[in-house]
């Protein structure tokens, strides 16, 4: 979920549909998954997790944080002479939207020709069935 500025001047959970509609790149998500796992965090912080790992200078990782803003995925906070970054749109928004979106496009909106085509792909392990069958035995009952 997302947050608008409420009465204590803190950012309150708005909902999802009120993010911007454009997707989040492949990059932006990198710097989001840091978010999620440590928020708040300088846009230094970002860089020094997300950047050194995949060779970001600070002003790439200050551009990709200035898009999420725009794209209302992340919030600033003023904090001294710095702004403190959060995310707006929690991560199980994200991976349910992006689920949704993978699974319309490329299989009609249906899981089970996923499952299938995961499956035909042997790209599910051991572990991954019993977990499929797990779910879908309590889903059944």
């Amino acid at each position: 979920m997302a947050e608008d500025e409420g009465e204590s001047g803190r950012p309150e959970r708005i909902s999802p549909e009120r993010i911007s509609p454009e997707r989040i790149s492949e990059a932006e998500h990198a710097v989001m998954e840091t978010l999620w796992a440590r928020a708040p965090l300088t846009a230094t912080e970002v860089a020094d997790d997300v950047g050194k790992a995949r060779g970001w200078t600070l002003p790439t990782v200050k551009t990709l944080l200035s898009r999420l803003v725009a794209k209302q995925a992340v919030a600033t906070e003023p904090d001294g002479r710095r702004f403190l970054y959060r995310p707006l749109l929690e991560r199980s928004d994200y991976v349910e939207g992006e689920s949704r979106r993978l699974v319309d496009r490329l299989f009609g909106g249906r899981a089970a020709p996923l499952l299938a085509h995961l499956a035909e792909a042997e790209a599910l392990t051991d572990e991954d069935i019993a977990e499929i069958e797990a779910l879908l035995k309590g889903l059944k009952q």
